[in-house]
């Protein structure tokens, strides 16, 4: 068995520039390691059959539910259930998220928009 490769988070953000484009970073059981810079406001959608896990490795994410808000900031993480409306928000600096969800998961959920990226990158 050959030694499993090391994932170096801030070299993989080096990569690319762009904003609200997942990169996929890993793989586990049926699962992808994404990474995404995010700036400004997403879109409001959900997932109908996927958790999705944010974890924030720079700057803040404000996550908007119909019923409040939640604040990541660095090295906090929360777990979007299944068929939960949100809407992330990154609203004062570039924020880098790290996502954990299945391999099958859209980034824009419910909704079609020129911000969906059906094939992602592999960094």
């Amino acid at each position: 068995m050959s030694v499993p490769p090391v994932v170096n988070l801030n070299a993989k953000f080096g990569l690319f520039s762009e904003h609200w484009s997942p990169k996929v970073v890993a793989e586990l059981n049926g699962q992808q390691v994404k990474l995404a810079k995010i700036s400004g406001e997403f879109q409001w959608h959900h997932h109908e059959h996927e958790d999705e896990l944010f974890f924030v490795v720079r700057g803040t994410l404000r996550l908007k539910f119909r019923d409040g808000d939640a604040v990541l900031h660095e090295g906090d993480l929360l777990v979007v259930p299944r068929g939960v409306e949100h809407l992330p928000v990154a609203e004062t600096e570039e924020t880098w998220i790290m996502m954990f969800e299945p391999a099958s998961t859209l980034n824009t959920g419910n909704v079609t928009s020129e911000r969906t990226v059906a094939q992602l990158e592999r960094l």
